[in-house]
């Protein structure tokens, strides 16, 4: 039986963070409480690359992060230290930036479809007529400024500015457009990407091309190291990005469960809804954005929902509140008709008899789509589902939506594998990368794999799903920040007591958009909502937000075409918040309102999250305060020096206070983790602990078979209504002991204001099982 992980720590392997650093890190994550540590993208990826799902040789580590010899003297380390290890591997995709890095698709576009590679690559060479199109080209005529030069081994190469392609052997003659159109490529315009690209991708990301894993060899050529790291106990387990993008995501799981002899694995797999991990998945879990969302919405406080719907009603100037049902679909359908259409256009491509209306007819589908993908025949009802959206949509295109409907669910066909695979791709550039970015009523709810609809759940609610979550997947992975997330678990906490002082809130937006107007409701209150959440953070990094997050959601300015005068606005705002003192004295007077129990909820989702059902993952540097934007804000180096010495100082006994510093939040995770690690009988299930009086609904308490969980919830609304008053919980008979404070309780019938005298969270334990 495989090794399962108790709990892991992220670390985001780059360059600048080699695996010879992480390795020295591995005493201070076994100290913190971790099981297994947890890698990013390991294998050789695009030089420079911070992320590594560019992955350019799967042959071997990529030497920027340490190579082969970093590897074995990182799993040195870590064994030494006790830990196990988890890696993050990439099947969907490979880097070809800069084709020469990646020599299978050099020579793909080297020999065509003669070169070996060719079929790992997802081409459609027929529609490019036996040339792969390649979207580089600032307009067609760049055609004209293309030149030959000699490459690194000698030969010639096609330049463009920077990009380098190979030449074909004896077509190296004549002027460079002459060269260029003897190639099995063609270099096209950037801009007809969007309808005329002929090879799947990673969203709509050129420079990262789909592979086939479904093909034998490919799978083993892009998967013998990893598989190496598992025989040679290099790594214990294995985390699988994107597996929708795949052609068959069973079908690979079951092929990695063979090569690893059934290692761990999880799955980065967004859940909709009540959508559940497909059964018959060789994995033990995702990689926990389901239980994120849960742990957030238990802390938002529902009384709060009407005001701020209001609030974004008329930042929008309506009469009635936003739809985002009606808002996906008509992100959704925007995406499938312009960054997507390529793809879409494949579709029909492979769609017996295709008519007229057949692309606008797969478009709507793909739009109405209720989740990510289904797994064939597994997953028809959402098909079905799509198909009644659809038609409700556009009944002029019933007939046709009838017969793609029945096409599209037999998974013998092409049509039907394509269009699983691009569902998700729809789904995850509509929703996340636009949607997300203009639904800002509260903004910490629009988080990646959360539904934003959802404004909050009650404590029951969140008690049946992590019921569910211990009987159906008790070792998938919970997470609460990761390399992906919108904003940092901290950021959304401040935030969501937004919802417990909206009428506050809203003055003070009104204060700043007064103050510096920008001109964009909707985007306003995201700006300024999640600049809160994250305060304080410098001018840099909060101009480096309002750019993406007001082009990603494309409604005042875009990438492709930036609004200039809208853009300009937008800065100053962001440079009226460091240089002005009204705005800056209006956001400091409000984050001094909210940061306490924006601290308070910090540490009450750190604890459910860390002792709820699951295998509890801390991201790099999260043990302090996690007050980070988008991407790449999220990948900033972490002060490991600073948190040992914190982490010293509560070993010998310091009771830290919860302030800026973040060294309350070190104190739950240690004790949580190193209880979780060194006890694990404590943690064998989950039963709802029931809080009597007033302030009843205030409190989330869980027994997980020994631990005990009690966190406070709406902690503005606590603090004035007077704080507990006669608030009790019913705990187990003791002798029990608080970990956070040493501090003994008998059990029973308990007073909150005694319980939580000290901390706004608690983790009990048997008196025996001090877990300091």
């Amino acid at each position: 039986m495989s090794r399962v992980p108790i709990s892991t720590y992220r670390l985001q392997i780059r360059a600048g963070f080699d695996l010879g650093a992480a390795a020295r890190v591995t005493d201070y994550l076994a100290s913190l409480g971790v099981d297994w540590a947890y890698l990013s993208p390991l294998l050789a990826a695009e030089p420079g690359s911070d992320h590594g799902y560019d992955v350019v040789d799967p042959s071997r580590v990529d030497p920027e992060r340490g190579g082969a010899e970093g590897l074995e003297r990182f799993a040195a380390a870590a064994r030494a230290a006790g830990l196990g290890i988890l890696v993050d591997i990439v099947p969907n995709h490979m880097g070809v930036a800069t084709p020469r890095n990646n020599a299978w698709w050099w020579d793909v576009l080297a020999r065509g479809r003669a070169s070996r590679f060719a079929e790992a690559f997802d081409i459609d060479w027929d529609f490019g007529e036996g040339r792969i199109r390649i979207p580089v080209l600032g307009g067609d005529d760049d055609l004209d400024a293309l030149t030959i030069e000699t490459g690194p081994d000698g030969a010639p190469e096609l330049a463009y500015v920077d990009h380098r392609f190979p030449i074909a052997a004896g077509t190296a003659d004549g002027t460079p457009r002459d060269v260029h159109d003897r190639q099995h490529y063609e270099l096209i315009d950037w801009r007809r990407a969007d309808d005329e690209l002929n090879y799947r991708r990673f969203f709509a990301v050129n420079s990262l091309a789909a592979i086939r894993v479904e093909l034998p060899r490919v799978f083993e050529e892009s998967h013998g190291e990893i598989a190496r790291w598992v025989r040679e106990g290099l790594a214990d387990g294995i985390r699988v990005d994107h597996p929708d993008g795949l052609a068959d995501p069973g079908g690979y799981l079951d092929a990695l469960a063979a090569a690893t002899g059934g290692a761990y694995v999880l799955v980065e797999k967004i859940l909709e809804g009540d959508e559940e991990l497909p059964p018959f998945w060789a994995t033990d879990g995702t990689t926990g954005y389901d239980a994120l969302a849960d742990v957030d919405r238990v802390l938002v406080d529902p009384l709060g929902r009407h005001a701020l719907d209001e609030l974004d009603t008329r930042l929008r100037g309506r009469s009635q509140p936003v739809d985002w049902a009606t808002l996906i679909h008509r992100t959704k359908r925007a995406i499938a008709d312009g960054i997507l259409h390529s793809e879409v256009l494949r579709l029909e491509r492979v769609t017996p008899d295709p008519n007229a209306q057949t692309a606008d007819a797969l478009a709507e589908l793909l739009a109405c789509f209720p989740v990510y993908r289904s797994y064939l025949p597994t997953g028809v009802e959402h098909l079905a589902a799509a198909g009644d959206l659809a038609r409700r949509h556009r009944p002029e295109l019933a007939d046709e939506l009838d017969r793609l409907q029945w096409l599209a669910s037999d998974p013998t066909t092409e049509l039907a594998v394509r269009f699983q695979q691009t569902s998700g791709m729809v789904m995850a550039k509509g929703v996340e990368d636009t949607a997300f970015y203009r639904y800002s009523r509260l903004p910490s709810l629009t988080e990646v794999g959360a539904d934003p609809s959802e404004f909050s759940i009650g404590v029951g609610e969140f008690h049946r799903r992590q019921g569910m979550r211990q009987a159906s997947f008790p070792r998938s992975q919970t997470t609460l920040s990761t390399h992906d997330t919108k904003r940092g678990e901290d950021t959304r906490a401040r935030i969501a007591v937004l919802a417990e002082v909206p009428e506050r809130w809203e003055q003070t937006l009104g204060r700043l958009r007064e103050l510096a107007p920008i001109g964009d409701g909707p985007f306003e209150n995201l700006l300024w909502g999640s600049a809160i959440g994250a305060w304080p953070l410098s001018r840099d990094r909060l101009h480096a937000y309002a750019e993406k997050a007001s082009r990603e959601a494309g409604d005042s300015t875009t990438w492709t075409e930036p609004a200039e005068e809208f853009e300009e606005r937008m800065h100053a705002a962001v440079d009226a918040a460091f240089d002005d003192e009204r705005v800056a004295g209006t956001i400091a007077g409000f984050v001094d309102s909210v940061a306490q129990p924006g601290w308070s909820n910090a540490l009450a989702a750190k604890l459910i999250q860390l002792t709820a059902p699951g295998v509890p993952d801390v991201y790099q540097g999260s043990e302090l305060w996690e007050t980070s934007l988008v991407d790449p804000d999220n990948r900033r180096p972490v002060d490991f020096d600073e948190r040992r010495l914190y982490l010293a100082a509560i070993d010998a006994g310091a009771h830290p206070p919860i302030d800026e510093t973040g060294a309350a939040k070190l104190l739950v995770v240690s004790r949580a983790l190193r209880l979780r690690r060194d006890r694990p009988e404590l943690f064998t299930r989950y039963i709802a602990l029931p809080a009597l009086g007033e302030r009843a609904r205030h409190v989330v308490a869980f027994d997980r078979g020994g631990a005990i969980t009690v966190a406070t919830r709406l902690p503005a609304g606590l603090a004035d209504a007077g704080g507990w008053g006669d608030t009790t919980i019913v705990l187990p008979r003791g002798p029990l002991v608080d970990v956070f404070t040493g501090v003994r309780h008998a059990g029973g019938e308990t007073p909150l204001a005694e319980l939580l005298a000290r901390y706004p969270v608690s983790l009990l334990a048997p008196a025996d099982a001090d877990g300091r």
